[in-house]
């Protein structure tokens, strides 16, 4: 029975306090095919059919969390995130008690357990930094019988019909393995990989309407340079430099070629120039 208020819900008599959804300027440019994949994944062809949980994979700032985030919001769904780390608990994933300000123990919903509830979508961003323990927590989630189990507070918590799962995973933090039995639960796989020359330039634009072009252009063959010599940098990295070139350009009067040379410097460091 959910409250007027839409923050808090009731479950077996007992009040569980929501997340709230996130609300991101994020928009994702070009490769229109993975928007189709990972819709495609939550699709469900007939009533006794479930959804996939794709796996996001990629380099840091390929953009696999906007990826997400825009396929949810195609659905008009709340879009709720979860940022996983090396001390992520299973409590962390589903309810903690947290001490109300009249000193009274309430319970919080985490945003995946929001999610499921309000029939959202949760990504779980990073979580091949999570522990076997906490992963195996939500091993019931990922599968047909689709809940989780609060220790807890003893609840049992089903998911909507409408819920839907995504995990990103960067290809470099693995700080844990992830069991089998996860990996499995976690499918498809969909790489996301650094964009193309032209997508690349759009999503400078996207980001930055405000930058000089030529700063823009200047941007997109460092990374296009940096791309084909495999390294890491990325549209993260890019906008950064161009931000700060322009920067530079208004406060020290300086070209676009000085202003981005000093920015691939104090962003990148004297090591990144070589691809200047």
């Amino acid at each position: 029975m959910e409250s007027d208020s839409v923050k808090t819900v009731t479950i077996d008599s007992m009040e569980l306090i929501l997340a709230r959804p996130a609300k991101l300027p994020l928009r994702w440019v070009g490769q229109k095919e993975l928007i189709k994949q990972v819709l495609a994944a939550w699709m469900v062809v007939d009533d006794r059919d479930i959804p996939f949980n794709p796996r996001l994979i990629g380099k840091p700032g390929a953009g696999k969390t906007t990826l997400g985030y825009a396929a949810a919001k195609q659905l008009n769904r709340e879009v709720y995130l979860f940022q996983a780390t090396m001390d992520t608990r299973p409590e962390d994933l589903i309810i903690t008690p947290v001490i109300s300000p009249d000193n009274k123990i309430k319970y919080a919903a985490s945003s995946l357990v929001t999610a499921m509830i309000r029939g959202g979508i949760c990504i779980l961003d990073e979580g091949n930094r999570m522990s076997e323990k906490s992963w195996a927590s939500l091993a019931p989630l990922l599968d047909d019988r689709r809940y989780v189990e609060s220790i807890i507070t003893g609840l049992t918590i089903p998911a909507h019909r409408d819920f839907r799962f995504a995990v990103t995973m960067n290809e470099d933090a693995s700080t844990y393995e992830i069991p089998e039995y996860i990996h499995s639960r976690l499918q498809p796989q969909i790489f996301v990989d650094f964009p193309e020359r032209d997508d690349e330039l759009m999503i400078l634009k996207e980001n930055l309407p405000f930058a000089d072009k030529e700063i823009l252009l200047y941007t997109v063959d460092f990374l296009q340079k940096a791309h084909k010599a495999d390294e890491m940098y990325s549209i993260r990295d890019g906008i950064n430099m161009a931000r700060y070139a322009m920067k530079m350009i208004r406060t020290e009067g300086i070209g676009a070629e000085d202003a981005f040379h000093q920015a691939i410097v104090m962003i990148l460091g004297e090591e990144a120039l070589q691809y200047e």
